[in-house]
């Protein structure tokens, strides 16, 4: 009997503790973005340091504090992707993160096979928003937007615990 009071507790903890973990994976750490009008969406000028606002409607955005890499965001705008490649900075990202499924708007999938097929074009927002993270902005030919948080090459560097070298900004 105590065998089997054993083995139930075992598989219930278990149990109890992979749905906690799947909870807190794709629900529990997520918020919601509050809409800053005029800041939320920011392109890199050619040339220039600090980043630009665009025209664009229709915000919605998450983001966690557990991981720098967690913020998504979509967005409309009446600019097309050519017009906008004259003045910003183009970002060579091509496969954007998962968002999680309950956030409709982001599908890295079909995002990211825009931005390979010529449809989308990805700029570079801010360049180390957090240390090692940039923040990417795509936008598609039929005026939808998106953004979501990139590793560059220093944040690659010190989360896979190569030496990071000078070019990197300094760690906070």
């Amino acid at each position: 009997m105590t065998g089997k009071i054993l083995s139930l507790t075992l598989v219930v903890s278990g149990l109890a503790a992979g749905i906690a973990m799947y909870y807190l994976q794709v629900y529990g750490y997520y918020d919601d973005v509050a809409a800053r009008p005029g800041e939320d969406v920011l392109l890199l000028p050619i040339g220039g340091e600090t980043p630009e606002p665009i025209a664009y409607g229709d915000f919605e955005a998450i983001d966690a504090d557990s991981s720098p890499i967690r913020y998504r965001a979509c967005f409309t705008t009446p600019l097309k992707p050519a017009e906008v490649a004259q003045l910003y900075e183009i970002s060579e990202a091509r496969d954007p993160r998962n968002a999680p499924g309950w956030f409709d708007c982001f599908d890295a999938t079909a995002i990211g096979q825009a931005l390979r097929d010529g449809r989308a074009t990805a700029f570079i927002s801010e360049k180390n928003i957090e240390f090692g993270v940039d923040r990417v902005v795509a936008i598609t030919e039929d005026g939808r937007g998106y953004v979501w948080h990139e590793l560059n090459n220093c944040g690659e560097k010190a989360y896979d615990g190569t030496i990071v070298g000078e070019e990197c900004p300094k760690r906070p």
